[in-house]
């Protein structure tokens, strides 16, 4: 009879196989793909791990790989004494992390009405689901251009995603397509860079447009998705809504949509 320890094995447990610290405040990892999951491209999970009384400890998390992915991808904050994300943020490869496949969100191309143009707006780790949604052919197919604006406190924290657009053109499946058709636009608020300022005041104030050489926002052409804190996704809301565009659903696609199950500060 074997003396070796009992391995606990995670309700809806799947495998970490790649973990990367990009700053003291923020990490990716990656893990096995359930074979039954199915999602699109924008949508979250829950994931976790169990707490100190065994109990599984779940937050949603938007998918950062595209939905044609063997494996799964996320983006994290690190939170010192946050429940779950202080734990998280020690995992390594082999480890076991909880995912419950059932895939939800507003981020998603369906919820959106036909257009040309389409905004990806995010802070922070906010642009995980645009991760996803910027390395899916379809976007591309349904968009004539696409737009990433991306806003950071410092530059270190804007490199998960300026590494992630500069792949893209290298990427098979899509390389061809992004080419000419995805305008990245990165903003610092608290360090110097070559863009700075809140998203919110570059598209009042009509700079992003200038700077990327577009015409401004208008409901028949622009679409836009919204995603990081509760503050940032209303200040966000008032700004499209004063262009005309109207908030949609999956249920009612119209001309944005915005995540609601973020999680920022304090997981």
């Amino acid at each position: 009879m074997s003396d070796a320890p009992k391995v606990k094995t995670l309700p809806d447990a799947q495998t970490v196989t790649h973990v990367r610290h990009w700053t003291d405040r923020l990490f990716s990892f990656r893990c096995s793909r359930p074979r039954s999951l199915r999602f699109r491209s924008g949508e979250f999970v829950m994931i976790g791990l169990l707490d100190d009384k065994g109990k599984p400890l779940l937050r949603a998390y938007s998918i950062a790989s595209p939905s044609w992915d063997d494996e799964l991808e996320f983006y994290s904050i690190k939170v010192p004494d946050g429940p779950l994300t202080s734990r998280l943020q020690h995992i390594q490869p082999g480890d076991q992390i909880i995912l419950r496949p059932k895939p939800v969100g507003t981020l998603v191309l369906d919820a959106l009405l036909p257009g040309k143009r389409l905004w990806f707006l995010a802070t922070g780790t906010g642009i995980a689901p645009f991760a996803s949604l910027m390395r899916d052919p379809e976007t591309y197919e349904k968009f004539e251009q696409v737009v990433m604006m991306h806003t950071c406190r410092t530059v270190e924290e804007l490199e998960y995603g300026r590494q992630l657009v500069e792949s893209l053109r290298n990427d098979p499946p899509i390389g061809e397509m992004v080419e000419g058709k995805l305008l990245y636009y990165p903003t610092t608020t608290r360090e110097e860079f070559h863009h700075m300022g809140r998203i919110t005041d570059n598209l009042t104030s009509g700079k992003v447009f200038e700077d990327l050489g577009i015409p401004p926002m208008d409901r028949d052409h622009d679409r836009a998705m919204v995603c990081g804190s509760l503050a940032f996704n209303l200040d966000v809301k008032d700004v499209l809504e004063g262009f005309g565009l109207r908030e949609g659903a999956n249920s009612e696609p119209r001309e944005y949509v915005v995540e609601k199950a973020f999680v920022g500060d304090g997981i």
